[in-house]
């Protein structure tokens, strides 16, 4: 796809915009309803917190345009997310000054480790709407991480738990040789 003006500055090396929006899981769709999801929030915090849907949403929303990169080689400009910004996330939980990074866990079993330093970035946020509307099951519903300065497989989709961590342990895609950090404009995609 040809660059437009735009564009210039938003893709990272090896990377190309696509419209369309692929799908990845390694364990198909999970198929959960706002009734039966709750999100923890436990570890180095100040204190261990499970929220139902309502009290997850009375947290704030915030809607924000931001761009996502996969490790395989696509990206997608410019998105409409709408969510829970994960500073309202560190402003509930109160991280212990020890912690280091947050390991996302989610309905299907899948991990990721995102940085503490990352988690706190702008536009870092648990989405439950893209561009207007909620999230499919095959992108998340009810909720998925977006972390838009890393690469998307820290993205994790069917999130229900956030633990806080003294150290940086890896992820299941982290523990199959994929990078720690995954920053895509250093093209960080697998470990040395």
């Amino acid at each position: 796809m040809t660059q437009n003006p735009s564009e210039r500055g938003r893709i990272p090396p090896g990377q190309t915009v696509t419209r369309s929006f692929p799908v990845y899981s390694f364990s198909g769709n999970m198929d959960i309803t706002t009734d039966q999801w709750s999100l923890s929030i436990w570890g180095l915090v100040a204190r261990d917190t499970v929220l139902s849907w309502d009290q997850f949403l009375a947290l704030g929303p915030v809607t924000d345009t931001l761009d996502f990169h996969c490790v395989t080689g696509w990206s997608r400009l410019g998105d409409s997310w709408t969510g829970i910004p994960s500073s309202a996330i560190l402003a509930l939980a109160r991280p212990d000054s020890t912690a280091v990074s947050v390991m996302i866990h989610c309905a299907d079993g899948y991990t990721t480790n995102v940085p503490l330093r990352d988690f706190e970035q702008e536009g870092v946020m648990l989405a439950y709407i893209l561009d207007g509307e909620p999230l499919t099951r095959e992108h998340g519903f009810p909720v998925r991480l977006v972390v838009p300065q890393l690469y998307a497989y820290k993205s994790a989709k069917w999130v229900v738990g956030l633990e806080f961590l003294a150290e940086d342990s890896p992820g299941f895609w982290e523990q199959r040789g994929y990078s720690l950090h995954g920053d895509p404009w250093t093209e960080d995609r697998y470990s040395p």
